[in-house]
């Protein structure tokens, strides 16, 4: 589904911009059905996608291998609808973007932390993106449900 640049943009923030804001961002692009404009970006982008995050996300059929790590100052001259931080980090250096509507901060793990095994780590990775697919979900169906209450 393709999107418009008149379409809400949600930008969704964290500080390195490599796991938990294009697990977000996938999401979120996925339930929203092409109602929304969504981006990701970082306070201190990291320059990659955790390939981890890249896998995990495959395994639930969704495909994050051409997301980039952008710096949130890509997006200061948007029209960004809502913001929502996965981190704390990001929520605190998080400035107000143009026309922002909405705020939103639901921190979760890093999963870039986790250490052992690489099958240990995707355990951590797995967790993260599960709590996250709850969360995102569910805010997508309760815009999408109030998007057609008034059209």
């Amino acid at each position: 589904m393709t999107t418009s640049p008149s379409q809400p943009l949600i930008l969704v923030l964290c500080t390195g911009n490599s796991c938990r804001s294009h697990i977000a961002e996938g999401f979120l692009r996925a339930a929203s059905r092409g109602k929304f404009r969504v981006a990701s970006a970082g306070s201190k982008p990291s320059g990659y996608v955790h390939p981890l995050s890249i896998k995990v996300m495959a395994e639930v059929g969704i495909d994050i291998s051409t997301h980039t790590s952008k710096h949130m100052n890509e997006f200061l001259k948007e029209p960004v609808e809502t913001v929502i931080t996965v981190c704390g980090n990001a929520d605190q250096a998080c400035p107000i973007f143009p026309g922002q509507l909405n705020r939103h901060h639901w921190p979760f793990y890093d999963p870039a932390h986790a250490q052992g095994t690489e099958e240990e780590q995707l355990k951590v990775f797995r967790q993260v993106r599960d709590e996250m697919r709850r969360v995102f979900e569910a805010y997508a169906d309760g815009r999408l449900d109030q998007a057609n209450q008034t059209t």
